[in-house]
Formats: structure tokens, sequence, C-alpha cells
């Protein structure tokens, strides 16, 4: 089972993106649980990151919403951050 962990400065970004914004909602939870499952889906285009956020790692919510996060481990993952295209690369 994979285990994924929110930084605090990704909760405070979801609580103020995310949770009042019901159709992001639902994709941001369909996409943590298809991550959970299989974090190398085609579905999300998971992708390692270069430049200034080389060592992290992204995937895709919807066409203009991106999870930035880092593994700590085979099966752990830390959420770093969300957010469109330009905010978070």
């Amino acid at each position: 089972m994979i285990k994924i962990t929110w930084d605090h400065g990704f909760k405070r970004i979801y609580k103020k993106k995310i949770k009042n914004n019901e159709e992001l909602k639902k994709r941001f939870w369909d996409a943590i649980e298809l991550f959970s499952k299989e974090p190398f889906n085609f579905r999300l285009r998971t992708h390692k990151l270069t430049g200034k956020l080389e060592g992290l790692w992204a995937f895709s919510v919807s066409y203009d919403c991106r999870i930035i996060f880092k593994f700590l481990d085979k099966n752990e993952f830390l959420l770093i951050d969300i957010g469109g295209h330009d905010e978070v690369y």
C-alpha cells in the first residue's frame, strides 16, 4: 500500500484552491485515489521535474491543475504543491 503525506503548505493550498470548488475537489480525490493505486498511470501524466524543481515529480489532476510531490521512499510520497502550470512550475 502506498502512503501519501501532505506537507503543511499543501494543506493550506488545498483549503484555499480546492476545498470549495466541487468539480475540482472531485477530480482531485479521483486523481489521488488513482495515484495511490498506480502512481505512473498514463492518465496522471506523472513526470520528473527539472531545473529548480529537480528531484521532484508532478502529476495532473485536470488540464490546468498539477500536484508536485516527492518520493520519501519506495511506497511513500509527500505532496508539496498544487495549482496551475504557471503557479507550481
